[in-house]
């Protein structure tokens, strides 16, 4: 039986006490990429037995066994690593997946999400309360919540009142450009960095027309620093039509930074909103 609790965005998470870890109990799951992180940030990664393919920091995490990826879990794979409790970012799937986890008697606790200071806060509460380790967490989202203030003041301080206009591209796979709308990790670490992200139209990631392309003028690209189709070099990608016609193409402005780095919203986000500022103004 897998029992779920999820706390919402800045709330804190509730966990009965029966599902407190037994002593001793150390198998724990852990699924994404932040959770992971965070885990590891708060002294507990003895405790980690597997992850997935996301938590990939540090690297103690990614020499532990991986289980695949967290949005298409083999009910098979997580159950051979016999956890005795899961960790896990929210979007964890697929549900037919999910439904038969639910037949095992395994602790199942998903962590809230968020694309601020509070929802990382958040991740990190709920985190040390599902480990028992609310004091440590306390301190953590502390440190991290002041760290991340003072990041954004200087970001805000570098962009001064021309922020740059910044489009996320997820991939170009088939010559289709698909980008990030609101309300998505890439939005909220552009806007934390100090700059404004081109696409307003929608919320999460789809592809964009030609037009919708130029229409949105960015002044810088952004992407994932990653290989394969979901990727193009820079030649490639201003060659693009669509690209071509930006200010970004004219300037060959683009930045490319590791996808957990730059999208997990974990502890090492204030340096991932410095790196992204500096990176945007050639600071």
């Amino acid at each position: 039986m897998i029992i779920w609790i999820k706390a919402a965005a800045g709330a804190a998470l509730s966990i009965a006490p029966a599902l407190a870890l037994a002593e001793g109990e150390k198998n724990i799951l852990s699924i994404g990429g932040s959770v992971t992180e965070i885990i590891y940030a708060l002294g507990e990664g003895d405790r980690v037995i597997a992850r997935d393919t996301t938590s990939s920091y540090p690297a103690e995490a990614a020499a532990l066994p991986d289980v695949g990826y967290m949005r298409a879990l083999s009910p098979e794979g997580v159950l051979a690593v016999a956890p005795g409790l899961i960790i896990s970012e929210d979007g964890a799937g697929p549900p037919e997946s999910i439904d038969v986890l639910a037949s095992a008697d395994i602790p199942f606790i998903t962590v809230p999400d968020g694309y601020s200071a509070e929802g990382i806060a958040a991740k990190i509460l709920a985190v040390g309360e599902a480990l028992d380790a609310e004091a440590a967490a306390v301190a953590l989202a502390s440190d991290v919540t002041l760290k991340l203030q003072n990041a954004q003041s200087t970001a805000a301080a570098v962009a001064d009142e021309n922020p740059k206009r910044v489009l996320f591209i997820l991939r170009t796979q088939g010559g289709r450009i698909t980008a990030s709308g609101q309300n998505t990790a890439a939005s909220g670490i552009i806007e934390m960095a100090g700059g404004v992200n081109a696409i307003t139209a929608f919320e999460g990631y789809k592809p964009l027309s030609d037009e919708a392309v130029t229409a949105a003028a960015p002044d810088v690209i952004l992407m994932m620093d990653r290989s394969g189709d979901h990727s193009s070099d820079n030649e490639a990608l201003f060659a693009m039509p669509a690209i071509a016609t930006t200010p970004a193409a004219q300037t060959q402005s683009v930045v490319r930074m590791n996808g957990l780095y730059l999208l997990g919203f974990g502890p090492r986000t204030a340096d991932a909103v410095l790196d992204l500022n500096a990176a945007l103004y050639d600071s």
